[in-house]
């Protein structure tokens, strides 16, 4: 485990680092998860050529600390985050990011493009949206108020999603996981679509077969690559493994 600094006030970020070779991968959680389980199998795939890979945890979520004083904003994410990497002398990495965590990871690439060389996508949010209540997810939590959210609301977001996902989420800082599903639900001006496809990267979305993104057919134009992983769900990490790393191997260096 490695940690670094990334706050005034001493907050730490940590992640689980695998040993290897240059350009670094840096792997991103989604909403209520954490790296090292959704992405330990596939990071030591055979199928990937080793190089050096960061399992990293935002904050208020998994091993990194939950500090009270921070916004937990997809903006204030993608700076804490920024900061863990060059503290860990990570530039022009691969970041290969999901759900929540490729909403950070856009934005991360486009106020610190030093840092990102090349970018996947893991059926990643891309537009605002909603808050809607009784969902499972984001817009789910993104729809009680912070106090209803700390006082009652996470009970019902732990019966609704389930004991897998609860298993990390029950990791998450509560008023850190309320507030980035508000912030995910915002979304970013612009939006973190908009963002996306005025990268000047190499740029990729993977999505479960039969489930594409709205508006494909855009992202393919502005250069992104799209594709489909057979046999998965949202977590296509942990759905199909193999086909992940597989695809992961022929998009990255």
């Amino acid at each position: 485990m490695h940690d670094a600094i990334v706050h005034p006030n001493g907050t730490r970020m940590r992640w689980v680092e695998l040993p290897g070779a240059a350009p670094p991968r840096v792997y991103v959680h989604g909403l209520g998860a954490t790296s090292a389980p959704y992405y330990a199998e596939v990071a030591a795939h055979p199928l990937l050529p080793r190089k050096r890979s960061l399992l990293i945890d935002l904050l208020g979520f998994g091993i990194s600390d939950r500090p009270r004083d921070f916004a937990y904003t997809l903006e204030a994410h993608a700076d804490a985050l920024a900061e863990a990497l060059r503290k860990a002398g990570v530039a022009g990495a691969s970041l290969i990011a999901h759900s929540m965590g490729g909403a950070v990871a856009i934005v991360l690439a486009a106020r610190h493009p030093e840092l990102v060389a090349n970018l996947v996508l893991v059926d990643a949010n891309l537009d605002p949206y909603p808050p809607t209540p009784v969902q499972p997810g984001s817009s789910g939590i993104a729809s009680y108020t912070e106090e209803e959210f700390v006082s009652h609301g996470w009970k019902e977001v732990r019966d609704r999603v389930g004991p897998h996902w609860w298993s990390t989420m029950r990791l998450a800082d509560l008023r850190g996981l309320h507030r980035t599903a508000v912030s995910l639900a915002a979304g970013t001006t612009p939006t973190m679509r908009e963002l996306l496809k005025t990268l000047p990267i190499p740029r990729a979305f993977l999505y479960p077969e039969g489930d594409p993104p709205q508006d494909a057919d855009g992202l393919r134009a502005s250069g992104v690559e799209v594709v489909a992983i057979p046999e998965s769900g949202h977590n296509i990490m942990l759905d199909n493994p193999e086909a992940f790393a597989r695809t992961l191997a022929t998009l990255l260096p």
